[in-house]
């Protein structure tokens, strides 16, 4: 993923207000980014815990969408759980319900889309074997390529964005 400025980055959200594009808290490590290692830019709102934020960029330009995120509750250590966007498997606790506010008239109306994703957003490590989840039994082994599943990730995830502007 090429680097983003902050300007792109609060000017490509669609499920929320300029305002509160102009309002939320870039990463805390936003200067340090790994961006050669990002599919996508995703992060937990350091000001709102409870708000997170992905930037996908697509071939007319990154687009943002802003998530919430459901308080914390009780986790099992024994039950996994798989996100479904790069689909790396998790303890319970490593994968949250995301849901999305609809771009336009219908989420101002209060409709949303949920997915499961990696409770820290970042799928892209995973799949690059620069971060490892927290999970009983280890890692299940795939036969794609890196390429692939890479591939894979941004698919299911432009998937998602759709879902969130209203185009499927």
């Amino acid at each position: 993923m090429e680097a983003l400025t902050e300007k792109q980055i609060r000017g490509s959200f669609v499920n929320c207000t300029k305002g509160e594009a102009t309002r939320m808290k870039l990463p805390a490590d936003f200067a340090e980014l790994p961006w050669d290692d990002l599919d996508f830019l995703g992060w937990t709102d350091p000001g709102a815990p409870l708000r997170a934020h992905i930037v996908l960029p697509r071939e007319d330009g990154p687009v943002g969408i802003t998530l919430r995120v459901p308080s914390t509750g009780r986790t099992s250590a024994v039950k996994s759980s798989m996100c479904q966007v790069c689909l790396t498997g998790h303890a319970s606790s490593g994968v949250t319900l995301f849901a999305a506010p609809l771009a336009g008239a219908a989420g101002r109306d209060g409709n949303t889309v949920g997915t499961y994703l990696c409770a820290d957003l970042a799928c892209s490590l995973y799949i690059r074997g620069r971060k490892q989840p927290k999970l009983r039994g280890g890692l299940q082994e795939e036969t794609l390529t890196l390429g692939e599943r890479i591939t894979r990730t941004v698919d299911n995830l432009m998937a998602f964005t759709d879902k969130v502007r209203g185009l499927r």
